[in-house]
């Protein structure tokens, strides 16, 4: 159950537009039914109106997601001539 708090601050921030994944989601900016769907957002198809998918806001965010790969490159390799 939220606290009036947390009502509080959900009803100040106003209309949060966002894409519902097994829901029709009608484009605010043209209406339309068509989207591109990506990792954290969908995409109108026609006007080009980005929503914020409603799964991917919900997860909890630590912090930002830092990869660090195997095959980094060797800044003290010397170069070939």
């Amino acid at each position: 159950m939220p606290t009036t708090e947390t009502v509080r601050q959900l009803t100040g921030r106003g209309y949060h537009a966002v894409y519902r994944e097994h829901e029709v989601n009608h484009c605010p900016g043209c209406g339309r039914t068509h989207w591109l769907i990506g990792r954290m957002s969908a995409e109108c198809a026609f006007c080009t109106t980005a929503l914020p998918l409603a799964e991917a806001s919900m997860r909890s965010h630590t912090g930002p997601a830092i990869i660090q790969h195997k095959n980094r490159y060797n800044h003290d390799a010397a170069w070939a001539a």
